[in-house]
């Protein structure tokens, strides 16, 4: 053998070793967007970020909870309402604005500071925990609100950020170090040995509801059980129930709308994480299938409102005609009246950003002033009776602020979990990392040469009814394979456009845009390994009859070894 090929037989080898190691925690990049598309997400990230800086008060540093599209004051009723989720959400925006430089870092940091103090010193908090809505101005309580455990949850969330970004300020960190280890988590337990309360009032004392299925609050229990000060068992995370739901084969953890799956892991990175006990529950991919299963279920109920598409969907907690809804589905919420509700996709790019931009940039397109202005997209519309929201919500941009900024960069998570509680917490309940290895199935002996390859796309509980949402220009000579099983198993490439499969493994059907015959050569330049959907598998498959050792790695990432083209390696 020729030194060269000796040489690229090693490296080839090496690379396969280092893949199939568990050791070291290598998180995949954030997706590279196309020049274009960042610019559409820069742009919307600027001006959601401007509604934070416009709407905190500068002596308090509180966000409101809600103004007009075009930055006027909204009613009166809401004009000096401001919100602790949307303040921990702004916390966090100028983290990403003094990186960006869309404000002077100083600037950046002198906000933070004069939020933080005020959290400190003037803020009416009971045992730690602080009051859901407050006077902008003076932070006195206001609509008689309940002191919140999952919105300080949120505003605690934009605090740990902010410290570790402006880890070099000693005020910052001390303040923010402060605020959160006074809280007093036992406390919110209200006697019971393991759920958290919603919340407590003066009048009436805690509220009866608890935290006890799936919802919104992981954050708050990692929190909780991190807490150097005043922690709860780490049992408390199994303590919740575990409600599955199910939606077009699509099987996810909880029944509750859209936002509830993007919250916490706007700040916690749970990528790569699953749990050692019960269902070994992956939260990262449980946000992915919620939302895919979301997204079908819109387009299903086209036929009763012809507004919603493959590329206009998103049904979550909102503004309506009717007031503010809590709606989302599946399952159907009678309340669903054909209103889109943007952040629902915005929410949802750190999970499956090519679709969620597809479905941003359709609406914005079609739509165009009448729901982007000054901060954005308005909080909802509806496309069947052209009724626009004249608002835009605090937390709803924030969300929006937070996933685009996730899969652009991922900064987020990086920051938020250099907070070592939190990856501390995760330790203590079993949320560990894993790194898939590879798990051939096919039995017998393989061979490869030089392959001819094509470019195939598996994603799992996909339909061919969604093929019109890949069916972009640089895809036109992508396969489409709908998986039935969970388990991606090698099979032949046949001319005649059809797979055949081991024995024992469910048939699979195949979709092609354009009639390739099992000879052609495909460039698969365009598709590379994750980033474009974390529930994508991506294989390369070589010509007739050869099998490829792709594989299921549970619903992540899965490219054969074809990538090295001029390689010749037999397996048992």
């Amino acid at each position: 053998m020729p030194k060269q090929h000796k040489f690229a037989f090693l490296l080839l080898i090496f690379a396969l070793i280092l893949y199939a190691t568990p050791s070291g925690y290598a998180i995949e990049p954030s997706l590279k967007f196309s020049a274009r598309d960042e610019a559409f997400l820069a742009d919307l990230e600027r001006r959601s970020f401007q509604f934070f800086w416009d709407q905190a008060n500068p002596r308090t540093g509180l966000v409101l909870d809600r103004t007009r599209t075009d930055g006027s004051a909204a009613d009166e009723n809401h004009r000096a309402v401001a919100s602790i989720a949307a303040t921990g959400f702004g916390l966090t925006a100028l983290c990403i604005a003094a990186e960006r430089r869309w404000v002077d870092p100083i600037a950046a940091r002198e906000r933070v500071r004069i939020t933080l103090r005020f959290f400190d010193e003037h803020a009416l908090q009971e045992h730690g925990w602080f009051y859901h809505w407050l006077d902008a101005n003076t932070g006195q309580r206001k609509w008689k609100s309940e002191v919140s455990s999952i919105d300080t949850a949120l505003l605690m969330a934009g605090v740990l950020t902010a410290k570790q970004y402006f880890h070099d300020d000693a005020e910052i960190v001390r303040l923010a170090t402060k605020i959160y280890e006074r809280i007093d988590f036992p406390w919110m337990l209200n006697s019971h040995p393991a759920l958290l309360s919603m919340g407590w009032r003066p009048e009436s004392g805690f509220i009866k509801s608890r935290w006890d299925d799936y919802s919104e609050h992981p954050m708050l229990y990692l929190m909780a059980i991190g807490s150097p000060t005043h922690p709860i068992t780490p049992e408390s995370w199994y303590a919740w129930k575990r409600n599955w739901n199910h939606y077009d084969g699509y099987r996810y953890l909880g029944k509750t709308p859209l936002f509830t799956y993007q919250y916490s892991p706007a700040w916690v990175d749970f990528r790569q994480r699953r749990e050692i006990k019960g269902e070994r529950i992956d939260y990262f991919e449980n946000s992915v299938k919620a939302t895919l299963a979301h997204r079908r279920f819109c387009i299903d109920l086209a036929k009763e409102f012809p507004g919603y598409g493959p590329n206009v969907w998103g049904i979550s907690a909102s503004d309506s005609i009717k007031g503010y809804v809590a709606w989302g589905g599946p399952p159907r919420d009678q309340a669903i009246d054909g209103t889109v509700v943007p952040y629902a996709a915005a929410g949802s790019l750190m999970f499956i950003p090519k679709l969620a931009l597809a479905a941003l940039r359709t609406i914005r397109a079609k739509y165009g002033a009448q729901i982007y202005g000054k901060y954005g997209f308005a909080d909802a519309f509806n496309p069947n009776t052209g009724w626009v929201d004249s608002d835009v919500i605090g937390i709803d941009l924030g969300i929006t602020l937070l996933s685009a900024e996730n899969a652009r960069t991922g900064n987020l998570w990086r920051w938020f979990m250099r907070n070592r509680e939190i990856p501390d917490a995760m330790s203590k309940v079993g949320l560990n990392l894993f790194r898939s290895r590879p798990e051939h199935h096919f039995n017998g002996r393989w061979k490869m040469g030089r392959p001819r390859l094509s470019s195939i796309r598996a994603n799992e509980n996909l339909t061919a009814k969604d093929a019109e949402a890949f069916a972009e220009p640089a895809e036109k000579n992508t396969f489409l394979l709908e998986l039935r099983q969970n388990t991606l198993c090698p099979f032949g490439f046949h001319s005649h456009g059809s797979l055949s499969s081991p024995s024992g493994v469910r048939p699979y059907s195949l979709l092609t845009f354009l009639n390739l015959s099992a000879s052609s050569t495909v460039s698969a330049d365009s598709l590379n390994r994750h980033s474009q959907f974390p529930e994508v598998l991506f294989g390369r498959f070589m010509r007739a009859s050869v099998p490829s050792p792709s594989t299921s790695c549970m619903g992540t990432i899965a490219v054969s070894a074809t990538e090295a083209n001029n390689a010749r390696m037999k397996s048992q």
